[in-house]
């Protein structure tokens, strides 16, 4: 099997002293709706070695899952529109300095909750201080992707938020396909190990260590799966 990296990427790395290779696996353009196992059976299992670990990109698990938030559906507020005009951006992806988004925040965690918020990451910004805003509010609201058309015209239409269950998925991934595996939440800014398989012997910032350079990307590279796989040592 030839190892494939996206753009800019490498396919080998080194975690505690270990190489690691990986291969970004291209699928098509999953919908929302669609069956991960199948996705996975199709595109990992005729390549999947054991001992390979199979990263997953939480956004392919969250559109099976259906967990999405349709633009047409939120009724955006003046509180949205106002405190959004005060959001930082950042070029990972969307943020509350998006309309729609800071409306999620508002229906999802409620009025006085996201105000308090933003007046702590006011206050935390004449500190220095960054991330207040998405510390008090959640993971549910910090982990919300979607509303950005640029890359994928689609995605302008819907919010995709984060899995549900992530590890009760990743573990019945591994029990039908026999593949252990990991959910991730990753740009080019850093990683977060949203859901595992309970059989990895690894910490998560040790799997984080495996993909800390993003290789799925984040662009129009449609390879929401990576397989990782052990460089075996040469005597």
């Amino acid at each position: 099997m030839e190892f494939i990296a996206n753009r800019g990427k490498d396919i080998a790395i080194q975690v505690d002293g270990v190489t690691y290779l990986r291969h970004a696996i291209r699928t098509h353009f999953a919908g929302i709706g669609e069956d991960y196992l199948k996705l996975i059976e199709r595109y990992a299992l005729p390549l999947y070695q054991q001992g390979d670990i199979l990263c997953i990109s939480e956004k392919i698990i969250s559109l099976c899952q259906r967990r999405v938030v349709f633009r047409d559906e939120l009724k955006v507020g003046c509180l949205a529109r106002f405190l959004s005009r005060f959001a930082s951006h950042s070029s990972a992806g969307i943020g509350v300095d998006s309309p729609y988004k800071m409306q999620f925040a508002v229906e999802h965690c409620g009025r006085i909750k996201v105000l308090w918020a933003a007046l702590l990451a006011g206050i935390g910004k004449l500190l220095g201080k960054k991330g207040l805003f998405y510390q008090i509010v959640g993971q549910e609201v910090s982990g919300l992707d979607g509303f950005y058309d640029k890359e994928f015209p689609i995605y302008g239409n819907f919010g995709i938020r984060i899995p549900a269950h992530p590890h009760q998925v990743c573990d019945e991934i591994q029990q039908k396909t026999g593949i252990p595996c990991m959910i991730v939440d990753a740009n080019d800014l850093g990683v977060e190990i949203l859901g595992h398989s309970s059989t990895l012997p690894f910490t998560d910032g040790q799997l984080c260590s495996l993909i800390r350079d993003n290789p799925a990307g984040q662009s129009t590279q449609m390879t929401p799966l990576i397989l990782i796989r052990k460089l075996p040592s040469v005597a």
